[in-house]
């Protein structure tokens, strides 16, 4: 037991996917987060906390039957449409990365709509989303952002253990973030526009990989941190301004 700890490259494996985990699970944090904003403000909290539970059982669940995930990249159909050189092999992966990256572009869509028109500031009680719907919402996406986080997984560690682990420890990290990365979206309307733009680009992603075109997962995050440095600068420039407004009104 104490070997297998000590060996550097399972301790390397661990540390790396331990990382890649974290940055797979910010689409979920995301997503966890925007559903979360609608529940009553004193039911947040809860829903984030759920959610993100709810990611960690399901991706543990996931690494559990490894062999049914794999499974699940077998051919169910195929779709020649456009000929014998043109066939389309759907799987169940197929399927669900299309349902999910479906559901994202509507939720999406649905909640800028919302964010635009309605404003947040107009919510009445009866108007916001319940917590049982907060949590089925976050429950199947989960399932289609666990599927990419176990693969991930599953083609970086040779040990099951070691998977755990690394899914265990993401999880926790992202449970820690999840309520203060959620205050400040909240007390951002543009970060929380943002962050909508970003569940967008994932669903389209999710399409893309559904259709067998393969989108490298590097830029989709370098899309994502470029425009979350573009909006840092703007957050500063703007707690600058209100800062010198503030000072002249003083004196």
């Amino acid at each position: 037991m104490f070997e297998f700890l000590s060996d550097p490259n399972v301790i390397l494996s661990f540390l790396t996917l331990a990382a890649l985990e974290i940055v797979l699970g910010i689409d979920n944090l995301l997503f966890v987060q925007i559903v979360a904003s609608r529940c009553a403000p004193e039911k947040q909290k809860m829903a984030r906390r759920v959610g993100l539970v709810l990611a960690l059982g399901t991706r543990l669940l996931l690494l559990a039957s490894i062999a049914w995930v794999a499974g699940l990249t077998t051919p169910i159909l195929a779709i020649d449409w456009f000929g014998p050189e043109m066939v389309f092999d759907l799987s169940w992966r197929d399927v669900i990365l299309l349902g999910g990256g479906l559901f994202l572009l509507a939720k999406a869509t649905t909640e800028i709509h919302h964010h635009i028109d309605g404003g947040d500031d107009g919510l009445t009680v009866g108007k916001y989303m319940s917590l049982g719907a907060a949590i089925v919402q976050i429950a199947l996406l989960d399932i289609v952002f666990s599927l990419d986080s176990v693969i991930t997984a599953v083609g970086m560690a040779e040990h099951l253990s070691v998977m755990v682990a690394a899914v265990v420890v993401a999880m926790i990290v992202m449970i820690a973030a999840a309520e203060p990365v959620g205050n400040f979206v909240d007390q951002h309307p543009t970060v929380k526009v943002l962050c909508l733009s970003f569940l967008l680009l994932i669903g389209m992603a999710l399409l893309g990989e559904g259709l067998h075109f393969h989108i490298p997962k590097a830029y989709l995050y370098f899309a994502i941190a470029f425009s979350a440095l573009v909006e840092g600068i703007n957050l500063w420039a703007r707690t600058k301004q209100r800062r010198k407004r503030a000072a002249r009104s003083a004196a």
